[in-house]
């Protein structure tokens, strides 16, 4: 088998480059960003290798011989699945890497929010000294934290959450309720975001979840709450949250994910209630090396068996 790393934003490969070697894989790189590009690099391969580059009808019905593509990551919305399945492409990817960064992340963006501390911080730096700056503190104990998508890493950050706010709500309707943990509540979309003080998004990005924390959730929230979201930038309607943000209507917003990243001049960037992160929630040492490894061994895997570890598309090719 032949194998293209379409693109990648690590510093080298040089890891992925000995897994594929070591296993007897022929590989190549780029560095694509169009469909055009990938289908130019792709001529005669068997694999992909992806992280941000498009894969869809395009590419599959132009590269005959592509029959796999993993991509780095959980999510796989780069990837047209729906074409990948219509064309016999196999799609894997790589779920369980990273949880407890992510979850860990997500928490502490929670923490920093409702105890101001990137709040306090600005207006120490700025002249400010006093506790009251950025506006009253609830204690969290006294605190609803609510789940927005109960899977691997939601359920870990409900884990964390549990021993420092007083209640955890969550809402998933594609898990049966005896998956859900015995300290969290299962609630309703409607519920969820009228009861929690401070929500966290934990959902995959696709048709059905694109824009799901938008104006009508979010006016269903207590004014002066919160919202965190390390999952896919997709999520939340950007705009629509920083209309929340200058009502009121948010006390804060914790984004580690955006729709444009990275953002340039939006609004949200510059505004005194947000913190951003580069999209870090996933990084650790370990947990790149853990992602990198597993999506290069569903490939490995794939030219041994004929399926990779992780499915997310079976293929016939």
């Amino acid at each position: 088998m032949k194998v293209l790393i379409t693109d990648f934003d690590f510093p080298n490969v040089e890891l992925e480059l000995g897994l594929f070697r070591q296993a007897g894989l022929q590989v190549i790189t780029a560095q694509c960003k169009t469909e055009d590009e990938v289908i130019a690099a792709g001529k005669d391969v068997d694999a992909f290798l992806l992280q941000y580059a498009p894969a869809n009808r395009k590419v599959f019905e132009a590269l005959p011989g592509l029959k796999i593509v993993s991509r780095y990551g959980a999510g796989f919305d780069t990837i047209n699945t729906d074409d990948a399945q219509a064309c016999g492409v196999w799609v894997g990817n790589s779920p369980d890497y990273g949880v407890h960064e992510v979850a860990s992340h997500a928490f502490a963006m929670a923490l920093n929010l409702t105890r101001h501390l990137s709040f306090y911080d600005r207006d120490v730096r700025a002249g400010k000294w006093h506790y009251l700056t950025p506006g009253v503190l609830k204690r969290p104990s006294n605190m609803t934290v609510g789940v927005l998508g109960m899977g691997r890493i939601g359920r870990r950050f409900a884990h964390l959450a549990r021993e420092t706010y007083g209640k955890v709500i969550a809402c998933d309707p594609h898990i049966m309720a005896y998956d859900f943990p015995p300290y969290v509540e299962r609630v309703d979309m409607t519920e969820l975001f009228a009861t929690a003080d401070i929500i966290s998004v934990h959902t995959p990005l696709n048709d059905e979840t694109r824009n799901i924390v938008n104006s009508k959730v979010l006016n269903l929230m207590t004014p002066g709450s919160y919202v965190v979201n390390t999952a896919r930038g997709g999520l939340v309607n950007v705009d629509d949250a920083l209309a929340a943000l200058n009502s009121g209507q948010l006390g804060g917003l914790a984004l580690d994910v955006l729709p444009q990243e990275p953002p340039g001049d939006h609004p949200l960037v510059r505004h005194p209630r947000t913190i951003l992160t580069p999209h870090a929630a996933f990084f650790s040492q370990e947990a790149e090396i853990e992602l990198r490894s597993k999506a290069a061994q569903n490939i490995i895997t794939f030219a041994r068996t004929g399926k990779p570890d992780y499915i997310v598309t079976k293929g016939t090719r």
